[in-house]
């Protein structure tokens, strides 16, 4: 026998009785899994370990086309299933009122969508928009765009407040919804939103929306054979695409503005010697006054008062009372607030007592998101307020 074939046999013996040992080791001194056994423990009170659990149990039974999982169980679809649809459909028994959902929405939402629903920095607006669906920059809101409120309070249940999803209860959902539509001016201040009532609310853009008809009317172009003939013989490129920019543009004064300044200096000089006058002013009311200010919080975020104020989102309104409307140098305001400024109105108690109730009514297309105070003895507080900086 030659070294060779002597080395391999020894080699062999070798390894068979390397792999005999191991296997009788392993038999002696390797514990076998108890029957029955679960591949996941089912933590008590722990929803996706007890959902796991129940997926990987080894009592599982594989229906699947490979040998692979099993019908999701009730409760784990009941977990899922919390859409709503237009019909109503997956609507759950609750209500809410208006007042309450300004409550929430302030505590859960203004951060994000302002305390009026009329959106923060790049957060959306929820609300205002009316008529602008067809203009260069539309402004898409529930009350102008969405054509169902299934999507809002859908929208709402499931993914708000933002990092703290779920967290609402139904009666809340639907009164944080019942609020962002009195904010679109769909319903008064005193609606109760419910299961019940719920398909009753009329969208203000319900028909703005058409079926979508293309599987019917072009899907089937797609599958014919291409023309192939008369042909081009080259493309030409004549129009490029353009980036547009959203930020409003800083224009200069048009004419309108130039002639109607006159007038505004005029009115500016009439007021100073009202001023100047000898007649008395009517004293303020100190605890009127106080409270004013407290309502004023919901104006602090577009307007300002006081020493250094300046324009915002909304006009400074230091001297606002008696002053010609739209009189604010360096402010745009809507165009119908300009002609009423052009027309000689001025803000009295009586015009501003109108305005801050219901602004887009006062004002038709007011730039004002605020959707107004539903309390004439807030309205009074403010108006003496801002009395307080005009004398």
């Amino acid at each position: 026998m030659s070294k060779s074939l002597k080395l391999y046999g020894t080699l062999t013996v070798a390894a068979v009785a390397m792999l005999t040992g191991a296997y009788n080791f392993a038999d002696r001194n390797v514990v076998p899994m108890p029957e029955g056994a679960d591949t996941l423990a089912q933590a008590e009170g722990n929803i996706d370990s007890m959902l796991i659990a129940a997926a990987h149990a080894s009592d599982a039974k594989a229906d699947g086309a490979f040998g692979l999982g099993r019908p999701a169980l009730p409760e784990e679809i009941a977990a899922w299933n919390l859409d709503v649809s237009p019909d109503g459909t997956g609507l759950p028994e609750g209500s809410g009122d208006v007042m309450t959902g300004e409550e929430l929405f302030v505590e859960n939402c203004a951060v994000c969508h302002g305390d009026f629903a009329e959106g923060v920095g790049n957060w959306p607006a929820l609300a205002g928009g009316e008529g602008t669906l067809a203009d260069k920059d539309p402004v898409k809101t529930v009350g102008s765009y969405w054509p169902y409120l299934s999507t809002a309070w859908d929208y709402v249940h499931r993914s708000m407040p933002y990092g703290n999803a779920q967290s609402l209860e139904t009666d809340e959902v639907y009164a944080i919804v019942a609020y962002i539509l009195y904010s679109n001016y769909i319903v008064e201040d005193d609606f109760v939103l419910s299961n019940e009532n719920f398909l009753e609310v009329e969208m203000p853009n319900a028909d703005g929306f058409i079926i979508d008809d293309r599987p019917e009317t072009e899907y089937g172009r797609f599958s014919e054979e291409p023309c192939m003939e008369n042909c081009k013989d080259e493309v030409e490129i004549t129009m490029r695409a353009a980036v547009l920019d959203v930020t409003p543009e800083e224009e200069g004064a048009t004419s309108e503005d130039k002639a109607a300044a006159p007038a505004t200096d005029e009115a500016a000089a009439e007021t100073n010697a009202a001023d100047e006058a000898p007649a008395e002013e009517a004293a303020l009311d100190p605890d009127l006054v106080a409270e004013g200010e407290k309502v004023f919080r919901k104006c602090k975020a577009c307007h300002m008062v006081g020493e250094g104020a300046k324009n915002r989102t909304g006009p400074q309104l230091n001297g606002v009372m008696g002053r010609q409307m739209a009189a604010v140098d360096g402010f745009r305001y809507s165009a119908t607030l300009e002609d009423m400024g052009e027309a000689g109105q001025v803000w009295d108690e009586e015009a501003l007592a109108a305005f801050l109730a219901k602004p887009r009514d006062y004002v038709k297309g007011t730039k004002m998101a605020f959707p107004g105070l539903r309390k004439d003895d807030d309205i009074a507080a403010v108006t003496e307020y801002l009395k307080s900086f005009s004398q």
